[in-house]
């Protein structure tokens, strides 16, 4: 009886973080340190992997994608002091190719510095893409996007803040600018009934008016906390009788539309939100391993969960139906195991 009573406590702990999404570092991540780590073990073991005639990439992935990050930035040390003079990364970009090349480095960057690169290559090209690019901003949170923000000027020596305002134009700016800067300004100790009145009331003038001036809906939406929102969010829908998502896509266009969207979408839950972004662009290599590395120590498992509800199949399963050899190794261990 005793066992079971700690294992409700230990569920409902784990829900009660997961509902006010102040998850700490690796409870409801899926890729958690390695027992017994051994740094010099294993970068003998990367070592002799890299050296071997094929490169031995299946050892690469195994060990890289068993080992939590904090974990594979001393292999990388270890690695480093053993041979002296070479660094691990450009070793293993030389081994590597593709879209295995890509998922290996992002394992071995920083979470900031992960996060950097892929805000980057949403910019990177021709035309920006505006969708993953408000998906990556949209499911961080204000601190994991402060250290970005920084990680971005060392990566690149470019400032993060200027690359969007050239990447993107008017009312558009002015929203990506502040989901990038996002703070909850709302106290989080109690309900705060009036302020819910007000914002509800906020966003609903300017779609019944006839200028649709986004400025209170960029407010309303970038300086609450979610649980907030979510009660705003629901007002407003029982008040127009229509999802948000559809008051949004009759009221504004372009660009702005796309990105109160991309936010309406990701208010209630950033793990479902996750899931649906997961299952309509599965075959998308580049995007579901940025989804994997980004959340793999912070709420995969959450992702995992939402998505078995959406799909009625798990994540593990159609990974390895849509994905083969290193690669499907890669994301497999990512995922960590199957729901059924």
């Amino acid at each position: 009886g005793n066992v079971m009573k700690e294992i409700k406590a230990e569920i409902n702990h784990s829900l009660y973080y997961y509902s006010s999404q102040a998850m700490w570092w690796g409870t409801l991540g899926t890729v958690r340190p390695f027992p017994n780590f051994n740094s010099e073990k294993d970068a003998r073991d990367i070592q002799t992997a890299l050296e071997s005639k094929a490169s031995d990439v299946n050892t690469l992935v195994r060990i890289l994608t068993n080992r939590n990050n904090a974990q594979r930035q001393s292999i990388a040390e270890s690695y480093h002091n053993l041979t002296q003079k070479v660094t691990l990364c450009p070793a293993l970009k030389k081994a590597l190719s593709g879209g295995l090349e890509q998922l290996v480095l992002g394992l071995m960057m920083t979470p900031s510095q992960f996060d950097a690169h892929r805000l980057r290559q949403t910019m990177e090209g021709i035309g920006t893409d505006e969708e993953s690019l408000l998906a990556v901003l949209c499911t961080k949170s204000p601190h994991q996007l402060k250290d970005a923000t920084i990680a971005y000027k060392q990566e690149f020596g470019r400032y993060l803040e200027n690359d969007l305002i050239s990447e993107t134009s008017k009312d558009f700016t002015k929203l990506v600018l502040a989901i990038l800067k996002k703070e909850e300004l709302n106290s989080k100790e109690m309900v705060d009934y009036q302020l819910i009145d007000q914002d509800v009331k906020a966003l609903n003038d300017v779609v019944n008016g006839k200028k649709k001036d986004p400025a209170p809906w960029i407010q309303v939406l970038t300086t609450r906390d979610s649980n907030h929102l979510n009660r705003v969010l629901s007002r407003l829908e029982d008040l127009r009788g229509e999802t948000v998502d559809k008051t949004v896509q009759s009221h504004f266009s372009g660009d702005l539309r796309l990105g109160f969207r991309t936010l309406v979408g990701s208010i209630p839950s950033i793990p479902l939100f996750l899931a649906q972004r997961l299952h309509s662009n599965i075959k998308k290599g580049s995007l579901v391993q940025g989804i994997l590395i980004s959340h793999s120590e912070e709420d995969l498992l959450c992702v995992r969960i939402e998505y078995r509800k959406l799909t009625n199949t798990s994540l593990y399963s159609t990974l390895q139906k849509e994905y083969k050899g290193e690669m499907q190794q890669a994301l497999l261990a990512l995922c960590r195991s199957e729901d059924l």
